[in-house]
């Protein structure tokens, strides 16, 4: 099947009723996550439901407490649900101590959202004949350390053992020195397969951003075409979402509108760890500590690792197609939800990984931070619900994805009974 005989976007012209009555009762347990925001709910259908879902009077307060605590500027949140009613709400302002708030329409760095889609395009080359998932990364890149033993499926899985190149002094030195320097994918390669292997190919599980960079090289040595190309032609066109970009490598802007994005540490000082001093953190939950805007870093640090640009109904639209499978054979996308492993093989109720996709309980989709956005996408097949968060603020001074904190919030209310 290629890109142009998928056919999707069928679940967006589908009235609220049909979705209703075809959803499965089932129960589950949530462990999810999201960010705060500025309390200003509208329904995703106006007309057919005048007045917010219960859920969303009980969880409101706690997301403000929330924006509080994690001192962010603005956050978004929306929930779908036939079943329970969807609602979604803004929180908080475009700017630190500004007053003009943020909206739905509003454009977001996604982050780590992004190896969805590299992910997708290299499952896409599977089911094209184009490659195999047990294909060894040295028939495509023979530089690969142990690289005739990791596979392309350890890549996706993050079971390859290739070491963070993320987490390199030089490379964050550079980001905060010159942050608008534009990256070589390759120079990001070499960074991180010159750092020493984790453990061997499938004994383990390290996310590491290495993976990413080696796919999408992969993909435009098999494709022809710069990943960006391959990215609009295979996903986001196939799936309509025209609010959603993944920018060239020189291309350090954000579609209008757009919040100015925040971080309270600088790269250096939270290589090793999120948290900041106990002064810093209160100073910043006060407002007295003005963070740094990193709006426009340019993001090809991350590139097929994590340098998507989005909007909260976009990642909405794009969580619910990537779950249900419209751009992928029913057999590897069966096989796609069927990778998703616990990332501790000791506590089967921690969140699960697998061939380009997580999963958050009862929800499978992904969640995305680059230092300034913190964002969460997932999508319960069963019951038909689907959350997404995105905050302008991240980490937060605590060390936590706000983001994330604020779907946890959500999702627990949403799965209460």
């Amino acid at each position: 099947m290629t890109a142009a005989e998928r056919s999707c976007g069928s679940r967006r012209h589908r009235s609220p009723g049909a979705l209703a009555t075809s959803i499965a009762t089932a129960t589950a347990v949530a462990l999810l996550v999201v960010a705060p925001a500025q309390a200003q709910a509208s329904p995703h259908w106006a007309w057919w439901q005048a007045e917010d879902p219960a859920y969303a009077a009980a969880v409101q307060p706690e997301l403000r407490q929330l924006m509080r605590d994690l001192a962010v500027t603005g956050a978004a949140v929306l929930v779908r649900s036939p079943e329970l009613g969807d609602w979604t709400t803004t929180m908080g302002t475009r700017t630190w101590h500004g007053t003009e708030p943020v909206t739905l329409a509003d454009h977001v760095r996604i982050g780590s959202i992004t190896k969805t889609w590299t992910g997708t395009v290299v499952l896409q080359l599977v089911d094209e004949g184009r490659l195999s998932l047990d294909d060894p990364v040295s028939t495509y890149r023979p530089d690969v350390p142990n690289g005739d033993h990791i596979t392309i499926a350890q890549l996706l899985d993050m079971s390859s053992g290739l070491a963070n190149y993320t987490t390199d002094l030089t490379l964050n030195e550079q980001l905060d020195s010159n942050p608008g320097r534009v990256w070589d994918p390759e120079e990001l390669l070499a960074i991180g397969l010159a750092m020493p292997p984790a453990f061997p190919p499938g004994g383990g599980f390290l996310y590491s951003n290495t993976n990413y960079v080696l796919l999408g090289l992969i993909i435009e040595q098999l494709t022809g075409v710069p990943v960006e190309q391959a990215v609009q032609d295979r996903v986001l066109d196939p799936l309509r979402l025209d609010e959603t970009s993944f920018p060239a490598l020189t291309d350090a802007s954000i579609p209008e509108p757009h919040p100015q994005m925040y971080t309270f540490g600088t790269n250096v000082e939270t290589i090793d760890s999120l948290v900041l001093p106990p002064e810093v953190q209160a100073a910043a939950r006060a407002g007295t500590l003005e963070p740094m805007d990193v709006t426009d870093t340019n993001p090809s640090w991350a590139w097929t690792a994590g340098a998507g640009i989005s909007t909260a109904r976009d990642l909405a639209d794009h969580v619910e197609e990537l779950v249900d499978g419209c751009l992928l054979s029913p057999q590897l996308q069966q096989q796609r939800l069927d990778s998703v492993q616990p990332v501790d093989p000791d506590d089967p109720a921690s969140a699960g990984y697998g061939l380009a996709l997580a999963r958050f309980g009862p929800l499978y989709g992904h969640t995305g931070e680059l230092p300034g956005t913190n964002s969460f996408m997932g999508h319960d097949p069963v019951r038909d619900i689907t959350v997404v968060t995105w905050t302008s603020t991240a980490p937060a001074p605590d060390g936590t994805d706000p983001a994330v904190e604020l779907a946890k919030a959500v999702v627990d209310e949403l799965y209460a009974d």
